[in-house]
């Protein structure tokens, strides 16, 4: 099973730290804080070491890269990374129109956003998710989007406030479970769940896929939910094309595949259909634009 210890999962730099990076953003703009990018990586690669190694395991044993082209695979990959950090605290500082957006599959997401029924978007650490909410949002139903509970308060309060206009409410994952509540809710009153669903974070509840020619494992609770509330599920992929474009990707997933050929999938099976047809969609997209993956651990089976 994938040890994803080392991947904390909030938004480094502390409060102070954030908020002189959104007063950069205000007083500079990107670009220049991209190039100053260029510079650091190095710096944060030298001192992060198994991330740095992880993702160079990811094109040298899943793509067959030599071994001078997956380092510089890796510098390029944690200097892409380091861009929709910057994108996205340029969005949740307020910073307006910064992005043109091309939506591959709108009609998807607008099908069941006109729907009466809700649905589950499920996304992946691959481009910039977090941002997809509000790039990709309904006038009608609102998104329902689970994030990590621990950031700064810097961090909370912006995402909030320019999410919130863009009718995306935020589900923070706790402890005690509560969230889970929460999600029930929103899929009852006909809402949108979006969360991420390629980390499995050493959950029994997975199931084993091929992908990239390796195993790894796929969580089950988004699908899950999906099987048992009888809603559809979108793989959404948020992919950085340039300095000032995304592209959405939606596509929808099913779960619909027959036991047999007369008798219906159960919720498990209908589940497991799920988990394969969304991993199959991330790997399609992972081929495409390699560049763009970012969990910085194993994450395949050794």
């Amino acid at each position: 099973m994938a040890d994803n210890r080392g991947w904390k999962g909030n938004t480094g730099g502390g409060n102070f730290g954030q908020k002189a990076l959104i007063f950069l953003l205000n007083f500079l703009g990107l670009r220049p804080l991209y190039a100053v990018l260029a510079l650091v990586v190095p710096f944060y690669m030298l001192f992060s070491r198994k991330g740095y190694l992880s993702v160079y395991h990811y094109f040298r044993k899943r793509f067959g890269f030599s071994v001078w082209n997956s380092f510089y695979k890796t510098y390029l990959n944690h200097f892409l990374f380091g861009q929709v950090i910057l994108d996205r605290f340029a969005v949740f500082a307020g910073i307006k129109d910064l992005f043109d957006v091309e939506i591959i599959g709108n009609a998807y997401f607008e099908r069941l956003a006109e729907g009466e029924k809700g649905f589950i978007m499920a996304g992946s650490h691959v481009g910039n998710f977090e941002i997809g909410g509000y790039l990709l949002h309904s006038e009608k139903k609102r998104i329902n989007a689970l994030i990590y509970a621990g950031e700064t308060r810097t961090m909370q309060h912006n995402r909030s406030k320019v999410l919130a206009a863009s009718n995306v409410n935020l589900i923070p994952v706790q402890h005690d479970m509560s969230h889970l509540f929460a999600i029930n809710v929103a899929l009852q009153n006909g809402e949108i769940i979006s969360m991420t669903c390629d980390r499995n974070h050493g959950s029994a509840k997975s199931v084993e896929c091929d992908f990239l020619d390796w195993k790894a494992d796929f969580p089950l609770g988004a699908f899950a939910l999906a099987a048992s509330f009888e809603v559809e599920v979108l793989a959404v992929f948020c992919i950085k094309i340039s300095a000032k474009k995304y592209k959405i990707f939606v596509q929808p997933c099913s779960g619909a595949a027959h036991a047999t050929n007369s008798t219906p999938a159960t919720k498990r099976e209908q589940t497991t259909n799920l988990v394969k047809c969304y991993a199959a969609e991330l790997e399609t997209i992972v081929k495409q634009y390699p560049l763009q993956w970012f969990n910085y651990y194993e994450f395949w089976k050794k």
